[in-house]
């Protein structure tokens, strides 16, 4: 099993998203790369410095890292600073975050080629995992529970797996 972290907007979405994908083991929203303390909701959404962030532990005999961030760069605008869809602020930055070392040279050659792609440095932070505080239990999977909830990802997108 390996472990990568992403920020990509609303973590609702994300995590509803990856969830569909066979060789994703389990899935958690929580609070990334800010503070050393634990951030409340509240605190998050008043700018202390988390990005709303996703963690999936996945089989990568069954789904590989690049299929992963293939998959999340078909749903982040990675131009975009601070701001997925209608979601604005520091939390809604985009990351990839590690914390397995030797997935780096892969994580840089995906990004390389998406930053040659897009003819533009990427807003996509891409750092070792510093922290990561897992969100509250209302948060988790939050789109299951509330399926009109809003998300900057196309409902088309939650079912390609289908």
């Amino acid at each position: 099993m390996k472990t990568i972290y992403l920020a990509g907007g609303c973590f609702w979405g994300m995590q509803k998203f990856f969830d569909q994908f066979d060789g994703v083991l389990h899935t958690e929203v929580g609070y990334a790369n800010g503070p050393d303390k634990a951030p409340s909701y509240e605190d998050v959404c008043a700018d202390s410095g988390h990005a709303e962030t996703l963690r999936i532990d996945y089989d990568e005999t069954s789904i590989t890292l690049a299929e992963l961030l293939k998959y999340y760069f078909m749903v982040i605008d990675p131009l975009s600073v601070n701001r997925q869809g209608h979601d604005e602020g520091i939390q809604y930055r985009t990351g990839i975050y590690y914390t397995d070392e030797s997935l780096l040279p892969e994580i840089q050659a995906f990004y390389q080629a998406e930053e040659k792609k897009a003819g533009a440095k990427l807003a996509v932070e891409l750092e070792p995992l510093r922290n990561f505080f897992s969100a509250e239990e209302y948060h988790q999977k939050y789109l299951d529970k509330n399926p009109g909830g809003y998300c900057h990802i196309p409902n088309q997108y939650f079912n390609l797996k289908k």
